[in-house]
């Protein structure tokens, strides 16, 4: 069980060391690493446990599993999306506009002659109803979704203050400003 806790952990650190989240980091790698010490003080005092050499690998693999399952669930950090609609795009921005997204809309040049491209930069956690937006509207559309580490200024949907969600992410306070 502690080698599961520790790996989650560890997974999530990562992840978030990524995004740049330093203060949480710190705080997970100083827990994460009391939980491996914990863990393997216990193997090595069991050593003629065959359960160990299975339950220590198991915990690890699952460890990861369950880390990857947690960050996915709590969705920090922002992302941008790339939209290369099939069709006029004019109700998919007016719709994502009135839902309080921002929208960027450009001219480009597609494979079959014009299109009109269209970015939005939205908190993660927000992906799923924007997708759900671009399909309604334009079903067929090409889009693309790319994590983001820092955002500086921009028009971001409105929400609740978050005081904790502020400390740890630095790009946050910096849009808030």
């Amino acid at each position: 069980m502690s080698r599961i806790l520790d790996q989650g952990i560890g997974i999530m650190r990562l992840i978030f060391a990524a995004k740049g989240y330093r203060k949480i980091v710190f705080v997970m790698a100083c827990f994460e690493s009391l939980v491996w010490l914990l863990a393997v003080s216990q193997i090595m005092k069991h050593l003629d446990n065959v359960l160990c050499y299975i339950a220590f690998p198991v915990g690890f693999a699952a460890g990861n599993y369950i880390g990857i399952m947690i960050e996915e669930k709590i969705s920090m950090g922002m992302v941008v999306i790339r939209i290369i609609p099939k069709k006029n795009t004019d109700a998919l921005i007016e719709r994502l506009r009135e839902k309080g997204y921002g929208v960027t809309a450009v001219n480009a040049e597609g494979i079959s002659g014009p299109v009109k491209m269209v970015f939005t930069t939205i908190r993660r956690k927000e992906s799923k109803e924007v997708i759900e937006i671009i399909n309604n509207f334009n079903p067929n559309a090409f889009y693309t979704i790319e994590e983001i580490r820092t955002v500086s200024e921009g028009y971001f949907r409105q929400k609740e203050k978050n005081m904790i969600f502020n400390f740890f992410n630095p790009a946050r306070r910096r849009t808030e400003k």
